[in-house]
C-alpha cells in the first residue's frame, strides 16, 4: 500500500435526481488489502465530475461486509486517477488503484474485477456549479459520503442530500486531459 502525497480536494454536491435506467452492467473492484469504511473510488458519467462511491464495509439487511469491495457502478464510467481517467470496464487485476476518503488518498491493489447484470440508477448532483452523473447498481450496499461523514446507501440517498464529490473540467484523450471544446451529458 502507497501514500500519495498529493490531495484530490472533494467538494459536497447536492443530489438533484435519483433515476431507475434498468438492467446494466455493473463493475465491482476486490481491492487486494482492506478499505476503511470512507475509502472509495471517484466514478462518473462524463469529464464534469465524479461521485465518491464508499467500500461494502458496513454489514446491510442483503450483504455482509466485504470491505476490500467497492461496487463502482456502470461498466461505461469513467474512473478517476491522479494519472487520469480510464473506464471502468478497462480496469484490470494487478494494477494499483487509487482510493479517497474525505481528505486524503492512498494506492491499493486490485486482486480481482467482476462485472455483472444488474438494475442500475442514475445520480445527478450540482456541485460548484457543475452538474455530475453516476450511474450506479441499485442495492443497499452501494453507498456515498454525506456531509455529516457518514455513510448513506443508493437506497436511502434523498434528493437536496449532500455528498461529496469531485468536480472536474470535460476533455480527455485517452484518459489524458486535454484542452478542447467538449460537451457531454
Amino acid at each position: 500500500m502507497n501514500d500519495i502525497n498529493n490531495e484530490t480536494p472533494l467538494s459536497l454536491g447536492v443530489v438533484n435526481k435519483i433515476i431507475p435506467v434498468g438492467e446494466g452492467t455493473r463493475v465491482c473492484i476486490d481491492c487486494a488489502d482492506l478499505l476503511t469504511p470512507t475509502e472509495g473510488v471517484l466514478v462518473g458519467n462524463t469529464g464534469h465530475g465524479y461521485v465518491l462511491v464508499l467500500s461494502e464495509n458496513r454489514s446491510t439487511d442483503t450483504y455482509p461486509p466485504r470491505p476490500f469491495r467497492i461496487n463502482a457502478g456502470g461498466l461505461h464510467q469513467y474512473l478517476y486517477q491522479e494519472e487520469g481517467t480510464l473506464y471502468l470496464s478497462e480496469l484490470r487485476g494487478g494494477r494499483l488503484l487509487c482510493v479517497y476518503n474525505g481528505s486524503e488518498q492512498k494506492e491499493v491493489p486490485v486482486g480481482r474485477v467482476k462485472m455483472e447484470k444488474r438494475e442500475l440508477v442514475r445520480v445527478e448532483i450540482e456541485a460548484d456549479g457543475t452538474h455530475i452523473s453516476s450511474t450506479l447498481q441499485y442495492t443497499d450496499s452501494v453507498s456515498f459520503l454525506n456531509k455529516d461523514c457518514e455513510a448513506v446507501s443508493v437506497k436511502e440517498l434523498q434528493e437536496r442530500e449532500e455528498i461529496y464529490c469531485f468536480p472536474d473540467e470535460p476533455g480527455r484523450h485517452l484518459g489524458k486531459k486535454i484542452k478542447e471544446e467538449i460537451n457531454e451529458y
